[in-house]
């Protein structure tokens, strides 16, 4: 009985390590995003890095999302985010917006650090804790951010109400 509990245990053991060998290259080339406190301060104090693009995701008035890439990287222009141009004023506009927008759910927006595969800072995030998304480095250089549900609020809405 023991050795055929052994036995299991290596091939089961085989067949995990064969899985994270065949999954390591599919995921290689993504970044991640970190939660940050210095970039939620940044965020909510207006202050504009002038080594960042600024794209916002969902509606004009009240984003489910705010981003701001290093201008040494290129977005995927597949992508559905929509550049700003930044100052501190509009910083404070979209922020205070996305807060409105969130304390209607009781929810908190988060500042968030972008990292790329080698764990480099390339751009910040805010939002909610439930508009998650991928960051990817392509083969041709640019970074693969996909944009939250645009539907965000409106799941949120309907688990509510339930």
């Amino acid at each position: 009985m023991a050795m055929i509990r052994n036995i299991c245990f290596y091939l089961l053991l085989v067949l995990c390590l064969s899985i994270m060998a065949c999954t390591g290259p599919l995921f290689k080339n993504y970044g991640r995003i970190d939660p940050s406190r210095e970039t939620t301060r940044a965020f909510e104090s207006y202050q504009v890095n002038t080594e960042y693009r600024y794209f916002t995701s969902g509606p004009l008035v009240y984003p489910n999302a705010l981003i701001g890439l290093h201008r040494d990287y290129r977005l995927d222009p597949r992508t559905l985010w929509k550049e700003e141009t930044m100052t501190p004023e509009r910083l404070k506009e979209i922020v205070n917006f996305m807060q409105m927008r969130a304390d209607e759910y009781r929810l908190v927006l988060h500042g968030f650090d972008m990292l790329d595969d080698k764990g480099r800072r390339i751009g910040v995030w805010y939002s909610i804790m439930t508009a998650p998304t991928l960051v990817r480095m392509q083969e041709d250089g640019t970074v693969r951010i996909d944009t939250p549900d645009l539907e965000t609020y409106k799941k949120i809405r309907s688990e509510m109400n339930g």
